[in-house]
């Protein structure tokens, strides 16, 4: 079969390799109809996460249709369609069990080596380094399936792939990001990047009854997207958005501030510069421009969220601001299976279509055009939808 498989940084290839088969009577084999670029595969591309072989297929967020099954998969038959967490969970440990699944204690194999660097493992990921699993991606033909009888939902036929897609991860992720705000119906949510997730967390919060929504980037396209949704954008190349931020909220900040970029975030002053350097010669692994900038406006008592994906250890955090202003600091990979059920509703009642985030639509032999398109922002590309 046809797999997009990394090489190296910013080095992905169209390969043909083995179909995947039935390791675990949990399998399944899903023929994969629809695959998409996250943001966080640009972390890959770009070579800021460890543990990556040659050869390793990519992609996380895919949905398709059932083609095998292993004897125990009861819940699911073949010609289901189904779309695939990106999270791997058993199902049965202490924290499936309290629906806290990207923390799953079972479906990392190489849980050993995400306990040196983190301290205790969260779940396995598609497609996401051998720290996390070594499991092979979405961006390909085929795909194995761990623990099926639990991950996959079944979706109906008069949905299209487009508006499903992205419950694998992104529209899950900008929506636990609101969820972790505690929005009231008078609050002012900000939300530093209008990439794919950002666009996500910002119609969440929209729907949780936010009275306003400030959206902060510097990519007119993302502004633009964000407008249209109805939020206040801010372009921190035109203005400071901390000031700005100040000035529409009457100098008390806003009651939430969510960081949907993470690691890889860009800054305009001296401290943006320091963190580049840094993190090429790998003094740390990440940017943290914008969650520095989100802690230091958000009000007193109030709720940072981040989204954004960061890897490992990074400097110069206003700790004191968290515990002097009485901040509240909530993060985590998405427990997808627990947004899957109600956000498919919200799909199906006409709440939300989201499709509305995909700007490209390439075949998978496209794919690293498609890695370069989305990373360096050209055509006016937010996200990227493949064909297999």
């Amino acid at each position: 079969m046809k797999a997009v498989c990394w090489h190296g940084k910013e080095d992905v290839r169209v390969d043909t390799v083995p179909d995947p088969t039935i390791l675990n009577p949990r399998d399944a084999i899903i023929k994969v109809t629809s695959t998409a670029i996250c943001g966080s595969d640009l972390h890959l591309y770009d070579g800021y996460i460890p543990t990556m072989q040659s050869g390793d297929i990519l992609g996380h967020e895919f949905m398709g249709e059932v083609v095998e099954l292993g004897k125990d998969v009861k819940n699911l038959k073949q010609g289901d369609r189904v779309v695939i967490p990106f999270t791997i969970s058993c199902g049965g440990c202490f924290f499936c069990n309290r629906d806290l699944w990207s923390l799953c204690d079972n479906s990392n194999p190489n849980a050993w080596m995400a306990e040196k660097f983190y301290g205790h493992s969260p779940a396995g990921l598609y497609g996401y380094s051998h720290l996390l699993g070594g499991y092979a991606g979405g961006q390909a033909e085929y795909v194995r399936v761990p623990f099926a009888d639990v991950g996959p939902i079944k979706v109906p036929e008069h949905l299209t792939d487009e508006q499903v897609l992205f419950l694998t991860d992104i529209f899950p992720t900008g929506y636990m990001a609101a969820e972790n705000c505690d929005i009231q119906p008078d609050d002012t949510v900000a939300v530093w990047g209008c990439g794919p997730v950002g666009q996500f967390a910002i119609r969440s919060a929209q729907m949780m009854g936010a009275a306003q929504v400030l959206a902060i980037d510097r990519i007119p396209e993302r502004l633009e997207m964000a407008r249209k949704s109805g939020a206040t954008v801010i372009n921190y190349e035109e203005v400071d958005p901390g000031e700005a931020l100040k000035e529409m909220t009457g100098g008390r900040g806003p009651d939430a501030c969510i960081d949907a970029v993470g690691m890889e975030a860009h800054g305009t002053d001296v401290m943006g510069v320091i963190d580049t350097v840094k993190q090429a010669t790998k003094l740390e692994t990440g940017r943290p421009y914008a969650l520095r900038q989100a802690i230091a406006a958000c009000r007193k008592g109030g709720t940072v969220s981040v989204p954004g994906v960061y890897g490992g250890f990074i400097d110069h955090m206003p700790m004191g601001a968290v515990v002097n202003k009485a901040l509240t600091l909530k993060s985590g990979q998405t427990h997808v299976q627990r947004y899957l059920k109600p956000l498919l509703d919200k799909i199906s009642e006409g709440e939300i279509d989201p499709s509305f985030v995909i700007t490209h639509r390439m075949s998978l032999d496209q794919a690293p055009e498609g890695y370069k398109t989305f990373r360096d922002k050209k055509d006016n590309c937010i996200k990227v939808v493949l064909q297999p």
